[in-house]
């Protein structure tokens, strides 16, 4: 399994750099070819979903489709899918951040009961708790 950063995932989802997009291509597709699969990190993933949102300026459905994307795909594992699932379910229809639905995912499946935190709109989600 290889693992991508955040530039490399980027690059193959937006195209904006063709030669950059080219290389991601193939790295992806030579690994696959060879029987293994890429992996994604949930940091890379956060980091993955800022870019998007505040680089390329897409909305939300996009990058959720993205992100579902990425979920669906055969050859690369994500980190934690379940936490990541749900997280894009709670983000759907939320004014919280992406990353904030990840952290009150991630952390309920590590068994808290709920993430406290001082930012109201993720507050609002049924894992926090506002302090």
């Amino acid at each position: 399994m290889l693992g991508i950063d955040t530039n490399v995932l980027v690059r193959f989802l937006v195209r904006d750099d063709e030669a950059q997009f080219e290389k991601a291509r193939k790295l992806i597709k030579r690994e696959v070819a060879a029987g293994r699969r890429i992996f994604v990190n949930q940091l890379v993933l956060m980091e993955t979903e800022w870019v998007l949102r505040s680089r390329y300026d897409l909305p939300k459905n996009q990058i959720i489709d993205a992100i579902s994307g990425l979920l669906e795909a055969d050859d690369l594992q994500l980190e934690d899918e379940p936490s990541v699932e749900e997280a894009l379910f709670f983000w759907k229809d939320s004014a919280a951040d992406f990353a904030d639905c990840l952290i009150g995912a991630k952390n309920r499946r590590l068994g808290c009961r709920a993430t406290a935190s001082f930012d109201a709109k993720a507050s609002r989600l049924t894992s926090f708790v506002a302090v």
